[in-house]
């Protein structure tokens, strides 16, 4: 799990390194995203996340008026779908080795 968190997380910060994710201006937004692995018994989740308020207005994009009243136009630059995409697949094959080598 801590390695597919680890991999998640690049692969994010790959993805906001400019188009089609956001572009990189300070680097800042990039260094927010985090990974943190818990073992809760029998369940090991893994936790893959940032706390700077714009992720969701750049993975989904923004129209309309903001709490200011400033209208708004902006496009999605996804970063985070596409990472889940990349990743999620290598994750499922090693549960399914990880699975196999238990029965055999």
């Amino acid at each position: 799990m801590r390695h597919y968190a680890m991999l998640l997380e690049t692969q994010i910060k790959a993805n906001a390194s400019g188009r089609p994710g956001p572009n990189v201006i300070t680097g800042d937004y990039r260094r927010w995203w985090t990974h943190e692995v818990y073992v809760a018994g029998d369940v090991v989740p893994g936790i893959v996340g940032t706390n700077k308020p714009q992720e969701r207005r750049l993975e989904y994009g923004f129209v309309g008026a903001d709490s200011l009243g400033r209208v708004y136009d902006q496009p999605s630059y996804a970063h985070v779908g596409p990472a889940v995409q990349t990743v999620g697949p290598l994750f499922v094959q090693a549960l399914g080795r990880v699975a196999d080598e238990g029965f055999a």
